[in-house]
Order: C-alpha cells, then sequence, then structure tokens
C-alpha cells in the first residue's frame, strides 16, 4: 500500500508527467485540479490525528480546502476513496459521493457527477475500476462497476455495470466498443509501487 506522500506524488506526476519537484509546485501553483486534490489528500491524511498536535495542521487544510470546494466548484470529499493518480481535467460542477470507489489512474472531467441512488435495485454508491476515462457532463450513478480501462464519453448516463475495455455512449447508455481508454489516461503511474 502507498504512502500519503507517495500518492500525492502520484497525483503530480498525473497532471505534469515529471517527478520532479519544480513541477510539483508549479502543479500546486497553476493547476486548480491538482491544488484541490492535493489539499483532498492532506485532510483525509489529517483527519484521524486531529486529536493530536496535529490539529491545527488538520484545521488549516480544513479551511483550505473548504475554500477550494466553493471556488473551483468541486464537491468531493475527502473520504471518498480514491486510488493514486487520480486527475481532474478541468474544475466545475463536479460531484463526487463519499460512499463512491475510484481506482487508481482515473481521469475526471467538469460537470461529471458520481453518485448515489437511493432506492431500488441499484441503491449505492458506483465503483470504478483503474484507469477509467469519465468524460464531461457525464452521469455514472448506482451501486454499479465500471471495469479497468472503460471510458465513460461526454454526456453519458450510465446506471448498469461496464465490463473492462468498454466505451459507454449516449443517454441513456449504450456499450459501442471495446477499445476502452486506451490513448486517453496519459503519464500512467502504478497503483502499488506509485512513481519511480
Amino acid at each position: 500500500m502507498l504512502s500519503h506522500s507517495q500518492i500525492v506524488r502520484a497525483d503530480a506526476f498525473r497532471h505534469t508527467g515529471s517527478t520532479a519537484r519544480k513541477a510539483f509546485w508549479s502543479a500546486l501553483l497553476r493547476t486548480p485540479g491538482f491544488r484541490f486534490t492535493y489539499v483532498m489528500r492532506k485532510v483525509a491524511a489529517l483527519a484521524p490525528r486531529r486529536k493530536s498536535p496535529a490539529v491545527f495542521a488538520y484545521l488549516f487544510y480544513r479551511v483550505w480546502f473548504h475554500r477550494l470546494r466553493f471556488r473551483y466548484g468541486l464537491d468531493i470529499s475527502p473520504q471518498t476513496k480514491i486510488g493514486p493518480g487520480f486527475y481532474i481535467g478541468h474544475f466545475g460542477g463536479v460531484v463526487i459521493s463519499p460512499y463512491a470507489v475510484l481506482g487508481s489512474n482515473v481521469n475526471v472531467a467538469q460537470g461529471v457527477t458520481i453518485g448515489a441512488i437511493s432506492r431500488g435495485e441499484k441503491k449505492g454508491t458506483p465503483t470504478l475500476g483503474d484507469r477509467v476515462w469519465v468524460g464531461s457532463h457525464a452521469i455514472v450513478v448506482g451501486k454499479i462497476t465500471i471495469g479497468d480501462d472503460a471510458l465513460i464519453a461526454p454526456g453519458a448516463f450510465v446506471n448498469f455495470d461496464v465490463p473492462p475495455n468498454s466505451v459507454v455512449l449516449g443517454n441513456p447508455g449504450k456499450i459501442v466498443s471495446q477499445t476502452g481508454s486506451v490513448g486517453y489516461i496519459n503519464n500512467i503511474v502504478d497503483p502499488e509501487r506509485g512513481v519511480q
């Protein structure tokens, strides 16, 4: 399992394609998606230590996190289980349930909703596999599984299980090919070893 710092480095690598310290700081200062992800990961890492001397660091990052949520329009909880190499392509209107599970090397664009259904046979939240690409304004809801290397096209509505390497298009969503997200996910990191 990767440490907190390895996960943050993996996120930075996904945004910059570099492991250099200069690239990390540049992304933190200039890339809203990485800045939000960095602060979200810090809050998640410090939350268990709220009652220790780290409480001041936790409070600092928590306040910063809330400011970034409203500034960028990103409603993603620090409790959400997100693997290393998370990439937010464009900020604005992204909503991800705190109970959703996202694998490693997941791409999310603006306007995406990954949320819960509160009734019926699909009651619950989605689980996304590794190397999943979710296009702008796509909606992924319910207790469903999106397989590894899947691509959810912009504007798609998905409330059914998606096999690995599938491309889902339309509203309602339909599987249209088995080419998956190949070529859409850049700077892939190893979920077991992080960035080497």
